[in-house]
């Protein structure tokens, strides 16, 4: 069996990337949400970047109170946006670092790319709620469409342009011969 499953990459990938997986969500539903601040500690970064991403883009914000403040940001006179934990990207970070670390490539490359990757993932979420607390200040109605639909595609597309750079660049997969 062992030897199948160092022969056979898809083999390999599907069994790998269902320990790693599997692993990660017990760590997660029954240690790490539970007995942790994780979710939270996210979903304060995006507070931090959206609203510093909103100053700088010359929006006042709205004041929220200490308690409201911890999932709100808002631009001054709109309703704003709340940040819940299925939208932190904590899931997504784990399902593409599940990915690099099944699929094959080199690990000294893995232990680098799969932390960059994140960063630059949780970077597009923060961009992504900017950019829904903007619409809900222009126009409320367009908040669900663009949350659900919109942005839910930019960002899962994303991260399978890091999957297809990690398969090109890293994998020895995805080189090929070129006659």
């Amino acid at each position: 069996m062992i030897q199948k499953l160092r022969d056979n990459p898809l083999l390999r990938f599907l069994v790998v990337g269902a320990v790693v997986y599997l692993l990660w969500y017990i760590t997660y539903e029954f240690f790490l949400r539970p007995y942790t601040h994780l979710d939270e500690w996210v979903v304060n970064q995006i507070v931090f970047g959206t609203e510093f991403f909103l100053e700088f883009l010359g929006y006042d914000l709205t004041p929220y109170t200490r308690f409201e403040w911890m999932r709100h940001v808002g631009i001054l006179g709109s309703p704003g946006v709340t940040i819940g934990e299925p939208c932190d990207g904590v899931i997504l970070f784990a399902l593409f670092a599940t990915f690099i670390l099944a699929f094959p490539g080199p690990i000294k490359h893995k232990l680098w790319f799969a932390p960059l990757g994140i960063a630059s993932i949780h970077f597009i979420n923060v961009l992504r709620v900017v950019a829904l607390a903007i619409i809900v200040d222009v126009n409320p109605d367009l908040l669900e469409f663009n949350h659900d639909y919109t942005f839910t595609i930019i960002v899962y597309a994303f991260v399978f342009l890091l999957w297809y750079i990690w398969i090109q660049r890293f994998s020895p997969l995805g080189k090929t011969e070129k006659t």
